[in-house]
């Protein structure tokens, strides 16, 4: 039989999700359904005073207006971000300050619009800087790295290499702009709650709602069959799903709450802005002796989140002389939270922007200088990386592109006014595994089902999964099913930090090899009522060594500008990647892809712009908040070379929902120098930043 694993299977999914008959969050049916909307506050900082709800509650079909006063009580000390309508405490604008529920959404939109609040307005601190006196050292970086890392002596170093460099780069904040907005529909059915949730892991969601609303975790049920996205937004419970589950409650009937575009800019996370300070000393060769990367990014005064932008140069390239720090500000803004390649891609755009300019700086071609900084040994671990492909991604992509035929000199190509450019940049990201259990099952009619809470947030996990449990059990994937997505399923963690395939595999080739084991003690015979076995991998990945395990990349881009105007278009795009064993080409390639035409989109079209003066987002909505469009795209090709990883898990899965972003605003930035001999430090590329030039 021929293997299921490699082949460019269509996703099973595909049909329901074209016809509409694929249900998400907010279209499951309900009787007696009804509907809730969000009232967010209108100040920065300060205490509401009073709440008047008296012409929203005359709206017909209006059932309750919740508020700190009157709402059902949660659990204190479960999570800072879901604990809203608690208090009369405003910590930034848009924070959830009431929530009306009403037989249909135009009511409750309506009379949200007629909640009435007062407030004592405190003073507030909303603005970035590099000078702010309050900056801190955080305890730790996301997930849970060391804050500052020092290896050598970096200010010997730096002091005594031949070519310095000390640049400074920006980036704003991004916003997890999903097709399917953060929604819920939540019910309650004699002291139990059932949630269908637009969330990427429902394990975590059902253990957080259950102490939040005081109950054992076998009376929470989280389903999440579909979700329209979430680029690390919809990673673990958000504040939509609590306020649903509180509305249900007062109603005594379901509730569906849909977040509005607008409140999807900062109540439940944003990827914080950042300011980057990078220093690089190294021989006329090119060859990098010593390295520091200092970062600042914002946190709110709710909950502690430091982004971990620093990490990337920890790992990616050899220097003996090493410092990487962390500082963040707490402001009146809401929290930032996890978005696609959390730290590694702002880090990536200005470590591999620096690397070109050092590039410059020496007379050396940029894909030959990261050659020659290449390790095959982690420089801050000291331990030999399980796997790291990064010089062939390097190679191969420059030869897919035509790299040697480029000629080093900026602004050196023009065509009538276009000016064009070529750029390329590294990237890397951590290969991590995660616990997680599955359940096989066998059925005498010779069909499988293979059971997991995993999630598949448009990433094609489903289709992955089906055909690793094909190939594990040695049979016919038309004869395998797959169900996920609902904790009445076995546990498994979220979808997020490009763990979910490798880990979920890991469980499921687990389920399968024990089930097939029992089978033969049967000699096949499969009893009536079906052959169960369920397994957990928690104490195999526990007994994992500690190793440095990353999937690699290198990004090339063209680029030509016009020099006129400054109009700025990316020509094309090709990424060559190492990515541990492939399961299915096609949603692969689908993966790396998307990721790269994020990194396009943040190099020159996306930024939240953020006014001070009001605490918010001038450009909350997708009309004035830029993502590049299919006018904006051009080709994209995306390759991988062969890497091999047999320190990982069973099938040397890496995860690559992230890595396709990494390096890519980089390799644009790059492209955009080379074309105008102008250097953008500060995302987006704009106009505005060329024309001066």
């Amino acid at each position: 039989m021929s293997p299921a694993v490699g082949q460019p299977y269509a996703r099973l999914e595909g049909h329901d999700k074209v016809t509409g008959t694929a249900r998400y969050a907010v279209e499951y049916p309900a009787d007696g359904l009804a509907y809730a909307q969000m009232v967010p506050a209108t100040i920065v900082r300060g205490v509401i005073t009073g709440v008047d709800s008296r012409a929203a509650s005359a709206i017909d079909g209006v059932l309750a207006v919740l508020h700190h006063g009157n709402a059902p009580r949660l659990a204190a000390d479960v999570d800072a971000e879901l604990y809203r309508l608690q208090e009369p405490t405003v910590h930034f604008r848009g924070q959830p300050v009431a929530v009306v529920v009403a037989e249909t959404i135009e009511a409750a939109r309506e009379a949200a619009g007629l909640v009435r609040l007062d407030y004592d307005v405190r003073p507030h601190r909303t603005e970035l800087s590099a000078q702010d006196p309050q900056l801190y050292q955080p305890g730790h970086v996301n997930p849970n790295y060391p804050t500052d890392v020092v290896a050598g002596d970096f200010d010997t170093g730096f002091a005594a290499a031949e070519v310095r460099l000390d640049l400074a780069y920006r980036t704003p904040s991004y916003h997890n702009s999903p097709m399917e907005p953060h929604a819920s529909t939540a019910q309650w059915r004699d002291g139990q709650l059932l949630v269908h949730d637009s969330s990427q892991g429902t394990t975590p969601a059902q253990e957080i709602l259950a102490r939040l609303f005081g109950l054992p975790v076998a009376a929470v049920r989280v389903v999440n069959r579909h979700v329209g996205g979430g680029f690390g937004g919809k990673l673990y419970l958000k504040v939509q799903t609590v306020l649903a589950a509180m509305a249900s409650q007062v109603v005594d009937r379901p509730v569906r709450l849909a977040l509005t575009r607008h409140q999807m800019f900062g109540p439940v996370g944003y990827r914080t802005p950042t300011i980057q300070r990078v220093r690089l000393g190294a021989g006329p060769d090119g060859r990098i002796t010593a390295v520091a990367h200092d970062a600042i990014s914002q946190t709110s005064t709710v909950t502690e989140f430091a982004e971990q932008t620093a990490l990337y140069t920890r790992n990616m390239y050899a220097a003996p002389h090493r410092r990487t720090t962390h500082r963040i500000a707490r402001l009146d803004v809401p929290t930032p939270f996890w978005m696609r390649a959390p730290g590694h891609t702002p880090g990536s755009f200005a470590l591999e922007s620096a690397l070109d300019e050092l590039a410059l700086a020496c007379q050396v071609d940029p894909v030959e200088l990261r050659l020659r900084n290449d390790t095959a040994i982690d420089p801050e671990s000291g331990h030999p990386f399980t796997s790291r492909n990064l010089a062939a991604c390097l190679t191969d992509g420059a030869h897919r592109f035509g790299w040697a035929d480029r000629d080093p000199t900026p602004r050196a190509r023009r065509t009538g006014r276009w000016l064009s450019g070529t750029g390329m940049a590294g990237s890397s990201y951590p290969a991590r595994i995660r616990p997680a259990s599955a359940s096989a099952t066998a059925y005498a009619d010779g069909s499988f089902e293979v059971r997991i809470n995993a999630a598949d947030i448009g990433t094609g996990a489903r289709t992955a999964l089906w055909q690793v449990a094909a190939d594990a059990l040695d049979a016919p994937p038309q004869r395998v099913r797959v169900q996920m997505g609902d904790t009445a399923l076995p546990a498994a963690d979220p979808a997020g930090g490009s763990t979910g395939l490798a880990s979920w595999s890991w469980a499921v080739v687990r389920a399968c090899e024990r089930l097939c084991e029992q089978l033969v003690g049967l000699r096949g015979r499969v009893p009536a009522e079906g052959l169960l076995v369920e397994v957990s991998i928690d104490d195999e990945v526990a007994a994992q060594a500690t190793l440095p395990r990353y999937a690699y990349g290198a990004q090339f881009a063209e680029v030509r500008v016009d020099a006129d105007t400054g109009e700025t278009q990316v020509r094309r795009l090709l990424g060559v990647f190492a990515v541990g064993r492939v399961v299915n080409p096609t949603t692969l390639r689908s993966q790396l892809v998307g990721g790269m035409t994020m990194g396009l989109s943040m190099a020159l079209h996306e930024q939240g712009a953020f006014d001070n003066r009001y605490g918010t987002w001038a450009n909350h909505d997708l009309a004035s908040y830029h993502i590049s469009s299919n006018a904006d795209v051009p080709a994209v090709e995306a390759h991988w070379v062969t890497d091999e990883d047999s320190q990982l898990n069973p099938l040397g899965i890496k995860g690559a929902g992230e890595i396709g972003i990494v390096g890519a605003a980089a390799a644009i930035a790059n492209a955009v120098h080379h074309a105008t001999g102008v250097r953008v430090r500060e995302l987006p590329i704009t106009l505005d930043k060329l024309l001066p030039a």
